[in-house]
């Protein structure tokens, strides 16, 4: 008896991956001005920032370390926001403005009224957040 083991080739075939697109969704990272609004929650804990910059096609959320948890979770609905407005072909800014009608205090989350700002950087807006 032999103590060869018949090894299934689909075991040992290199796998093959294939790229497939994903949701729509702005630039990440920009090194130019971005505007930016303030998220806080139904206690007026600021949780973070929606920025966003046309010219890279950038926008995104930078969560507040000091929101902890909260913070964190609910950051999705505004990113899940920016990924619908991408969808839809507007540019980030347009996008922006959009989320500053999300701005009653009785939801878990909202913008903080009046709070749309201007930042040199988006380092700028991360360092208010509280990252390094």
């Amino acid at each position: 008896m032999s103590r060869e083991r018949n090894v299934q080739p689909r075991l040992t075939e290199p796998l093959q991956f294939e790229e497939v697109a994903g949701p729509a969704r702005y630039s990440r990272t920009t090194d130019k001005p971005v505007q930016y609004v303030t998220v806080a929650n139904g206690q007026g804990t600021v949780l973070g920032y929606v920025w966003a910059n046309d010219e890279d096609d950038a926008a995104g959320w930078t969560v507040r370390k000091s929101g902890g948890d909260e913070a964190f979770n609910r950051g999705a609905l505004y990113v899940s926001r920016l990924r619908d407005a991408k969808a839809r072909g507007i540019t980030p800014t347009a996008a922006l403005a959009e989320l500053l009608t999300y701005c009653d205090p009785a939801n878990p989350s909202h913008v903080v009224p009046g709070s749309l700002t201007q930042a040199p950087s988006l380092q700028v807006v991360k360092e208010l957040a509280g990252e390094s």
